[in-house]
């Protein structure tokens, strides 16, 4: 079987306050887009992976702006459909020094929102798919996009397809009143892969690692085979288990690296000391493409698996807006200790 990732989730219009104002300064506001499965989907068509978006888009001017932005960047998208009236919107401000960036969502109603079961025909979408992603921003955004993902994740397994989930807890999202440790962990029993940050697993199921202390930026990566252990025991069917690792110095001043537990034993990335960073929101979903990468190119090879991830993901820190731009010989290059920044000509 040819090898093509499928992810589900929200395409959403960004709107970001330009330089470092705040929103009361701004006066315009910089339009994108983005969305996590939608990065991951980019991210890995950049790399040269075969990538298939699915959504629900409404048919106005921003929903088509949408879909040639997938075409433009190679991401399938034949089975998004199309459907209510408004595209759901983000706000960014970011951030400097000791003032964190800051999101504001507006997404209630949004088209995706709305999306309903049966919409989607998952066994036509998943016929040429050799793995599925998701996140937990999907389920949080409405109970219907919750019970679509479902479907996807029903027929995904009954196909023997790789899943992989990047937990993602957003908890200005989850506030239609559902227990979300009984809906994510409905969900993420399906997952062969789970993908975290410092803190995800803690929020959704109470698994956290001992000695760490992320506001304060003391990681010890040692901590999180515990947690990968405890996951794999709650979700028998998960075999891969990685976490990327920030510690924060300030908005602008990050440490970037990442572990990845395979039931076996814990292998940790090179550690990179990002300064000036141009923009952070991606960063995780980078990681999870990067990952995803590594697991299909080198299924055997742990290191090389999260090194690549790591190195992918560091790299989209340098760019503006949601989408990781870099190329495989970008990537490559850094992992080869490449990162001087000289000028290319």
């Amino acid at each position: 079987m040819n090898t093509k990732v499928v992810t589900f989730g929200e395409l959403l219009l960004r709107l970001a306050s330009p330089l470092h104002q705040r929103f009361s300064q701004a006066q315009v506001f910089e339009k994108s887009f983005g969305g996590s499965e939608a990065n991951v989907a980019i991210s890995l068509a950049r790399l040269g992976i075969a990538s298939e978006f699915v959504t629900q888009l409404p048919r106005n001017d921003f929903g088509q702006s949408a879909l040639m932005l997938l075409k433009m960047h190679d991401v399938e998208n034949d089975h998004i459909i199309i459907g209510g009236n408004r595209m759901g919107l983000y706000f960014v401000e970011k951030g400097s020094m000791n003032r964190p960036s800051r999101v504001i969502y507006d997404r209630q109603y949004s088209s995706f929102s709305e999306i309903q079961p049966g919409s989607i025909n998952w066994d036509q979408v998943l016929e040429q798919g050799s793995w599925f992603h998701w996140s937990g921003i999907t389920p949080a955004v409405s109970q219907s996009a919750a019970n679509v993902c479902k479907d996807a994740l029903m027929v995904a397994a009954k196909k023997g397809i790789t899943i992989s989930c990047d937990l993602n807890y957003r908890d200005a999202l989850w506030n239609y009143g559902v227990n979300t440790t009984t809906m994510m962990a409905e969900m993420v029993k399906e997952c062969d892969v789970i993908i975290s940050n410092e803190e995800d697993s803690e929020k959704f199921f109470n698994i956290k690692p001992e000695k760490n202390n992320v506001i304060d930026g003391e990681i010890d990566y040692k901590s999180y085979e515990q947690v990968g252990r405890k996951l794999c025991e709650r979700f028998p069917k998960v075999k891969i288990v990685a976490f990327s690792l920030r510690s924060s110095r300030s908005a602008d001043d990050n440490s970037w690296s990442g572990v990845i537990w395979d039931g076996k034993s814990l292998i940790k990335s090179k550690e990179y000391q990002m300064t000036n960073i141009v923009d952070r929101i991606g960063g995780g979903d980078s990681f999870a493409a990067g990952l995803i990468y590594g697991l299909i190119n080198h299924p055997a090879d742990r290191q090389r698996t999260i090194d690549f991830a790591v190195a992918a993901s560091s790299l989209k820190h340098t760019i503006h807006g949601d989408f990781n731009l870099s190329t495989l010989g970008e990537v490559l290059a850094v992992m080869d200790g490449n990162f001087a920044g000289r000028i290319q000509r």
